[in-house]
């Protein structure tokens, strides 16, 4: 169980860093999203994964670990649900405009101004053509 939680978190963190290395803000994006997946498995492996066990204590139960799971590593990790969620709603928010204002979804706009300047050529060519 650990090694497959193990090789889960390896591999959303490095296709999430790969992505994160792309020119283009839709990979930018999904890179965000894998690499807070890969953090909310990082942080339940940190707390003990215990399966069949309660997190709320029990009467006539000891409350000790060997009889209850951590409930902080859940809380946790709904948070940073809620969280990630509003961030990737904002960072979809924030590419659309960007793609609409630069007309490229390069993340450094790179294209988006190379593809003005040749719009702006063709715009002159096409006056001095008609002259």
């Amino acid at each position: 169980m650990e090694l497959a939680l193990a090789s889960a978190i390896g591999l959303l963190t490095a296709s999430g860093v790969y992505l994160l290395l792309r020119a283009r803000t839709f990979d930018v994006i999904l890179g965000m999203t894998l690499l807070s997946y890969a953090t909310n498995l990082l942080i339940f492996a940190g707390g003990r994964v215990v399966a069949g066990k309660p997190p709320v204590l029990r009467d006539g139960v000891a409350t000790t670990l060997a009889y209850y799971t951590d409930p902080l590593p859940q809380a946790l990790v709904l948070t940073a649900i809620v969280i990630a969620f509003a961030m990737t709603a904002v960072s979809i928010v924030l590419a659309i405009r960007s793609r609409a204002d630069n007309g490229s979804d390069h993340v450094d706009g790179a294209a988006g101004e190379r593809l003005h300047e040749a719009r702006v050529d063709s715009y002159h060519e096409d006056r001095r053509r008609k002259a």
